[in-house]
């Protein structure tokens, strides 16, 4: 997937559908999207340390049958350069880092980024507890709809799902800001409907995508 990007167009339309969604319902809906929700670092190390040992026991296996004695210091030295070698190479491709990452952590690394940005945005500071967040990270290929409690007491998760499935299928194909404006209506409409609004609803959450 190429590297996602927002023109200030974009911005724009976003903002607009984040109000639109609003104007009939006490809800608020603000938007994150986020290049990646952790660095990893720790996976980049120990894969390094992992690939290290790996050529080493290869070496060991393989030498006796060419005739090569390999000295202690020399394959230390093999094995420093390798680690060396691995560690920047996954600083320098992102790709390559993900590559290395479980699924179950790339996963609740996002999902703690979430809950994250929704405090961080005081999400839950709404009046009416109705707050509620459109989150992706990129590098996770992840995304999700943190909802308040008041929120959540009335809507089920699975109406929120479907929304995700179709905001993770735009950013496949390279059209999240059409994501992001089709997940701010649908999720007005949600809000509409258990949340109504009058014209006494204020706006408490700037509407807005911020970019991390």
């Amino acid at each position: 997937m190429a590297r996602l990007t927002f023109t200030e167009a974009d911005h724009a339309r976003i903002a607009s559908a984040i109000r639109e969604a609003e104007i009939a319902t006490t809800g608020e809906i603000y938007a994150v999207f986020a290049r990646a929700s952790d660095g990893y670092h720790f996976v980049s190390a120990t894969a390094a340390l992992a690939i290290a040992l790996l050529v080493a026991g290869v070496t060991l296996l393989l030498a006796p049958l060419f005739d090569v004695t390999v000295s202690a210091a020399a394959l230390l030295g093999g094995q420093i350069v390798i680690v060396l070698a691995m560690l920047a190479a996954f600083a320098l491709s992102r790709t390559l880092r993900m590559a290395f990452v479980p699924r179950a952590i790339a996963e609740r690394r996002a999902h703690r980024s979430a809950l994250q940005q929704f405090f961080a945005h005081n999400l839950h500071t709404t009046a009416g507890r109705t707050g509620i967040l459109i989150f992706v990270s990129e590098a996770e290929r992840f995304a999700e709809i943190v909802a308040d409690d008041a929120i959540a007491a009335k809507v089920p998760q699975e109406s929120w799902d479907a929304i995700v499935a179709d905001l993770v299928t735009a950013a496949a194909d390279d059209r999240l800001a059409d994501g992001y404006v089709a997940a701010a209506h649908a999720a007005g409409a949600i809000l509409t409907e258990h949340f109504p609004g009058d014209h006494r609803n204020p706006n408490e959450i700037p509407d807005r995508l911020v970019e991390i």
